[in-house]
């Protein structure tokens, strides 16, 4: 944690405090869905190396069905934060992508799915099209900090029935918003930071939330509880504001958390560490 994210000059910059502890958007997601007692399965790639047996340690501890795909290192960040939720993500290690056709149980696992979510990754896009193929089963993304032009997003845009993402590099929220529905999003949503999200939907129709009051402790995974809870709420046949409430409100515990989730705390040291 930071006072002020670093200048792009040379300098020292002392942190106020620092931890360890599992990060990853979709483990965010995951781990909120199942605090809301939403059945999960995750696929995702990890390395057979310490921070990657640790991390299936903390989740197999949790109601996630875990599907690992074996990577030659387990991705790992950095992040400097600021008290009002700045932040800038250094990746350390990255996995590879396995590169194979999704296997039979990724497979059943995508027709048997309420709802398939797929992270921005190379994993994530190689499903893509397997995704697609599961006509009755609504797919999700997040689109994250986009700024409207990244090639990498849009195949994932593209194939997305419901869109997030975040304002933090995209000037005009609302009109892209719109232009996601017109291509064919049944819902996109936009999160602004303190000011609460606004989504439209097919209709065209515009909504707007405030940001719940909440304890700050870290912002990390704050939209992957935004997105659970909106997930979790049109599962169970929501219209759009009682849902854009039940994702706010789904970010209170996890903004009190130094986890992506409280439920780690149980799982995890008390430093946090990894």
């Amino acid at each position: 944690m930071l006072d002020h994210l670093p200048e792009p000059v040379p300098h020292m910059q002392f942190a106020t405090r620092d931890w360890q502890t599992l990060g990853g958007t979709s483990a965010g997601k995951a781990l909120s869905l199942a605090g809301l007692g939403r059945p999960v399965y995750l696929r995702t790639l990890l390395g057979d190396d310490a921070p990657g047996r640790r991390i299936r340690e903390a989740l197999s501890a949790t109601t996630i069905e875990l599907d690992v795909v074996p990577a030659l290192e387990t991705e790992r960040h950095l992040n400097l934060m600021t008290p009002a939720g700045e932040r800038v993500s250094l990746y350390l290690a990255t996995p590879d992508s396995s590169g194979d056709a999704p296997d039979d149980d990724m497979l059943t696992a995508m027709s048997r799915a309420a709802a398939i979510v797929l992270d921005l990754s190379a994993e994530g896009r190689r499903l893509i099209a397997a995704a697609q193929r599961q006509r009755e089963t609504t797919l999700w993304v997040d689109l994250h900090d986009y700024d409207g032009r990244d090639d990498f997003h849009r195949p994932f845009l593209e194939a997305a029935d419901v869109v997030l993402c975040s304002e933090d590099r995209l000037p005009r929220p609302t009109e892209f918003l719109r232009s996601c529905v017109e291509s064919g999003a049944s819902l996109a949503v936009c999160t602004r930071g303190a000011d609460g999200a606004v989504a439209v939907d097919d209709s065209g129709r515009v909504y707007n939330v405030p940001a719940p009051s909440a304890t700050v402790i870290d912002t990390n995974g704050a939209g992957d509880a935004f997105f659970a809870g909106l997930l979790n709420a049109r599962l169970d046949g929501r219209g759009v504001i009682e849902s854009l409430e039940a994702a706010s409100a789904a970010t209170v515990p996890v903004l009190a958390s130094r986890h992506l989730h409280p439920l780690l705390e149980s799982v995890l040291p008390a430093s946090g560490a990894l």
